[in-house]
């Protein structure tokens, strides 16, 4: 956990990430999910059993930068997570987390859903 910390203390917004290179294909990943509007793939340095990340094709920054016109895609997020999370077994439940700005713990500025699960979550996080 400090290590991701430590990662959104220096981590900037603007230009390419990781993510945009996912989406293009550029870098190779496990696709759990693909549509129009986004992505989902297993996260590379899980935090739990579970870990998966669902990624918007449109790179928005932050959260906190969204746009009332981002409203469906963020909803449409939201339910892909929901789909993740039911075909990664998570009947028990799991966790939503969007990390938001360097104390949010934000480490890579193209917003995207953490669903986390296969174990009990402890409250509160961090």
């Amino acid at each position: 956990m400090a290590d991701e910390m430590a990662k959104a203390r220096v981590a900037k917004p603007g230009g390419d990430t990781i993510f945009g290179k996912i989406i293009r294909k550029e870098i190779p990943t496990t696709l759990l999910h693909e549509d129009d509007l986004c992505i989902a793939f297993p996260d590379v340095s899980p935090q739990a059993p579970t870990h998966i990340l669902v990624v918007p094709k449109k790179p928005i920054v932050q959260l906190s930068q969204a746009e009332d016109s981002d409203a469906a895609l963020l909803g449409h997020l939201m339910l892909i997570a929901k789909k993740c999370a039911k075909e990664a077994g998570l009947t028990k439940g799991y966790r939503i987390v969007v990390n938001d700005g360097p104390d949010g713990g934000q480490s890579v500025y193209h917003i995207h859903i953490h669903v986390l699960g296969g174990r009990p979550l402890a409250w509160p996080p961090g």
